[in-house]
């Protein structure tokens, strides 16, 4: 029994030797666990403060072949999993998520597609697209242009609209982000991302900046109670220090926008960062005549149609719901297969519109 033991092992033996060799060749094409974090801050030049990927900050050592003349605070670098030494540095590429923001072709809308609003298109042409186009003139009258505005109101009333119209009539790259996309998952990420955005900018100047509901991240500030207030309040932060270290005749400029102005931070608002802000009222009875024109305008209207009706009503309407109702009664008239809208479309697609909104039900959502 003992002898037949032995056998098998000695013949057992290669197989396992083969298997120890089989695992180690699969460890080398795999290579050293590593793992992607920031440089918060050099120590000296063998040792640093750094952000993983997972949230924690550590202090790490530099192994001596990374090229240390490539570190800077904000960096993205590469790390050993086991040994917690920072092994390399990432490529200075563009962040997929800011590629995503940047507006390939220009929007269709134009200054003729917005109903109305003359004194907020006059504001806007003088705190954007004047600047980038002939910035002589500011210093030719030595002042200096506004590095951002603000474009506040209640919804539907032509805030996006506006920023839209205004990618299209200038050749400047049009960077367009939601207020919700910067509020990130890891700790750090959301002050990153502000930072690369901005970059980007930077370097594709002349561009516009585009944050839309800003009140996701520029709410004013407080005692914050958990990780993801505290990480929200730093990325306001950034955002600050970004608006702050643009050059005052920069080839950067800012449009914020929101629907609660109140609810931001004086802080952001300050002169010198957001120095103009523009109110976008619900249209008044000729601004109402202009949008119910223009979404009218390729229409094919019944001889029966009274639009007067509409923009005489006291209901209070926005640019949106405007549009919404033009749209309904488009939809009401292909449903009974006629090519022609008629008066009672409009009222049937008035009356369900006006009931959504003042039920709650969101802009779009048709039963």
């Amino acid at each position: 029994m003992e002898e037949e033991f032995v056998t098998n092992q000695e013949r057992l033996k290669p197989q396992e030797e083969k298997a120890e060799e089989d695992r180690s060749k699969v460890d080398d094409l795999r290579g050293s666990p590593m793992s992607v974090g920031n440089l918060e801050e050099l120590i000296d030049e063998n040792h640093a403060i750094v952000s993983s990927s997972v949230g924690p900050e550590y202090y790490v050592g530099i192994l001596s072949f990374v090229d240390k003349d490539q570190l800077e605070p904000g960096c993205a670098i590469l790390m050993h999993n086991k040994v917690l030494s920072v092994v390399g540095l990432l490529q200075d590429e563009v962040d997929p998520m800011v590629s995503v923001m940047k507006v390939e072709k220009a929007p269709l809308e134009s200054y003729a597609d917005i109903g109305g609003l003359d004194a907020q298109i006059q504001e806007i042409k003088e705190a954007v697209e004047l600047p980038l186009t002939h910035p002589e003139l500011y210093e030719d009258i030595g002042i200096k242009p506004p590095k951002g505005v603000i474009l506040y109101g209640e919804p539907g009333t032509g805030k996006t609209l506006l920023a839209k119209a205004v990618a299209n009539s200038t050749s400047a790259t049009f960077l367009r982000v939601v207020g919700s996309e910067l509020i990130q998952k890891y700790l750090g990420d959301g002050p990153k991302l502000v930072r690369e955005l901005f970059r980007v900018a930077d370097d594709l100047s002349p561009s516009i900046v585009f944050i839309d509901e800003i009140d996701a991240v520029g709410t004013k500030r407080y005692d914050a109670h958990s990780g993801g207030e505290r990480e929200i309040q730093r990325t306001m932060l950034e955002l600050l220090n970004q608006l702050d270290g643009f050059d005052s005749r920069g080839d950067v400029k800012v449009i914020l926008a929101t629907n609660r102005i109140e609810s931001l931070d004086p802080a952001l608002l300050r002169p010198g960062r957001i120095d103009r802000k523009i109110e976008f009222p619900l249209p008044d009875i000729k601004t109402r005549r202009r949008i119910f024109q223009i979404h009218t305008s390729r229409m094919t209207l019944a001889d029966d149609v009274n639009l007067e009706e509409f923009v005489m009503t006291k209901d209070e309407f926005s640019g949106a719901d405007i549009k919404a109702i033009c749209t309904e009664a488009g939809l009401l008239a292909l449903r009974e297969r006629r090519m022609k809208v008629t008066h009672v479309d409009f009222k049937k697609a008035k009356e369900k519109v006006m009931f959504k909104k003042k039920e709650g039900v969101p802009e779009g959502l048709y039963m």
